[in-house]
């Protein structure tokens, strides 16, 4: 067997850089370093003075997150890809004998940030780093929701109907609760299905409705950008405007607000207009009646505008395979909170990448 020695890693990694390795790119425009000071509030560690081993730094544990959320990996996973894969540990600053953090103490680690309620401040630094580089939420706003799914439980009926009221069963031990997600619930996702090229009603499509388990993303982008500015997270259940006000960015320097039918209510259209906005909300077909023509005109005027918000769930669910492995809504929300700070850290990337000189 040949000996392989430090020069042949430099040549490999040389190699993954000429491919074009997105996680390089990534290191190059993201400064990771200013997140220093809101995960050293959050951990709170102690003084070391008394010895033992130390921790692993606290930003490349950020990373290992940010890894995770990129490429939707469990703990075990990521401990293995990281041992497995030159450019995870490039990523990471760790070299060929450097330690791994073990699934055990990513887990500890991401729980400390649950318990320190520290993601919104995480996602609230980018944002200002990105308004500092020129990156300011401009053209107005788009708002919509995506169901983000869960494993599912299995649960009674008697048990079903204690949680939906906000119980827990009385029979559950302590072990048995940490087990179950109480938090998660159902809802009926509807769409469209395209016939086969050889079906008569080809044209028409055929409506579906998806029942899922899990939560909801609530987001806003700027249309400039694209980039996710207000985010929120509920169960599946919920209605999607219910945290409507919330995601309303005061920092965009323009006033429309893009959304579909789903957000058109009579609180929403007043919430805006407080705030000096101008409503491009779809608007809904009234019961039993026709879509007055311009209406209908204002819809297909918006509908280019709003779809942009599709792209970025579509990136989530598909590139990202975004789904919700934890226990809970406050573990859901850092799970589904680091999703949206890594899209914001691939969407700056690209950003980047297409003002660059040639």
């Amino acid at each position: 067997m040949v000996q392989r020695g430090f020069f042949d890693v430099d040549e490999r990694l040389a190699a993954l850089s000429r491919a074009g390795d997105p996680l390089e790119r990534l290191s190059a425009v993201v400064d990771f370093e200013l997140f220093r000071a809101v995960l050293d509030a959050a951990l709170a560690r102690s003084n070391r003075s008394r010895g033992g081993r130390p921790p692993y730094d606290a930003v490349l544990m950020f990373k290992v997150l940010v890894l995770q959320a990129l490429y939707s990996l469990s703990d075990d996973a990521c401990e293995f890809q990281i041992r497995d894969r030159l450019s995870f540990m490039r990523f990471l600053g760790l070299g060929l004998g450097d330690r791994v953090p073990d699934a055990k103490t990513i887990w500890l680690f991401r729980e400390q940030l649950v318990q320190a309620k520290a993601i919104e401040k995480l996602f609230a630094r980018f944002d200002d780093a990105l308004h500092g580089a020129g990156y300011l939420a401009m053209g107005g706003q788009i708002i919509d929701a995506t169901v983000v799914a869960a494993p599912r439980q299995k649960l009674s009926d008697d048990e079903k109907v204690t949680i939906k009221g906000g119980g827990t069963p009385s029979g559950w031990s302590p072990a048995r609760r940490r087990q179950k997600d109480t938090d998660a619930r159902w809802t009926i996702k509807r769409g469209r299905r395209k016939r086969s090229e050889a079906s008569e009603m080809k044209a028409r499509g055929v409506e579906i409705a998806v029942p899922v388990f899990g939560y909801k993303n609530h987001a806003g982008i700027d249309r400039r950008h694209g980039l996710i500015r207000r985010w929120s997270v509920t169960s599946a259940a919920a209605h999607d405007s219910r945290p409507f006000e919330g995601l309303l960015d005061p920092r965009n320097t323009a006033s429309p607000v893009w959304a579909d039918t789903a957000y058109r209510s009579k609180r929403n259209e007043a919430a805006m207009a407080k705030r000096g906005l101008v409503s491009r909300v779809h608007f809904r077909k009234p019961k039993n009646k026709d879509l007055p023509a311009h209406h209908a005109r204002a819809n297909a005027a918006r509908s280019p505008v709003r779809s942009a918000i599709e792209h970025v769930f579509a990136g989530q669910k598909h590139r990202m395979k975004l789904f919700v492995r934890t226990i809970g809504i406050a573990r859901a929300e850092v799970k589904i909170g680091m999703v949206n700070l890594a899209y914001n850290f691939k969407r700056l990337a690209w950003l980047e990448a297409r003002v660059a000189p040639a």
